[in-house]
């Protein structure tokens, strides 16, 4: 009986830390990469827009691609390609 607990115990220690370890570790660096945001950040969005940030807001980021602005959900931000100087 004691080795089928343990059996049980081991089984989710090794699925937290295989699954739900990555998971928040990549939720807070996504969440410290929004935090970090500012105006001039070169950025792609998750649907590959590459684009110039203009404006942050709360919610919110204005992109400025070729001649085109664009309002996507500060949450759409994927990963920053240069920080502003």
């Amino acid at each position: 009986m004691m080795m089928q607990v343990g059996m049980i115990v081991f089984m989710l220690v090794i699925f937290w830390v295989l699954l739900i370890r990555p998971q928040q570790k990549k939720a807070r660096e996504q969440a410290d990469l929004l935090k970090n945001l500012k105006t001039g950040d070169k950025v792609v969005t998750s649907s590959g827009i590459i684009g110039v940030v203009t404006s942050v807001r709360d919610d919110a980021v204005t992109l400025r691609s070729a001649e085109t602005k664009l309002e996507f959900q500060k949450g759409s931000i994927s990963q920053i390609l240069e920080r502003a100087a």
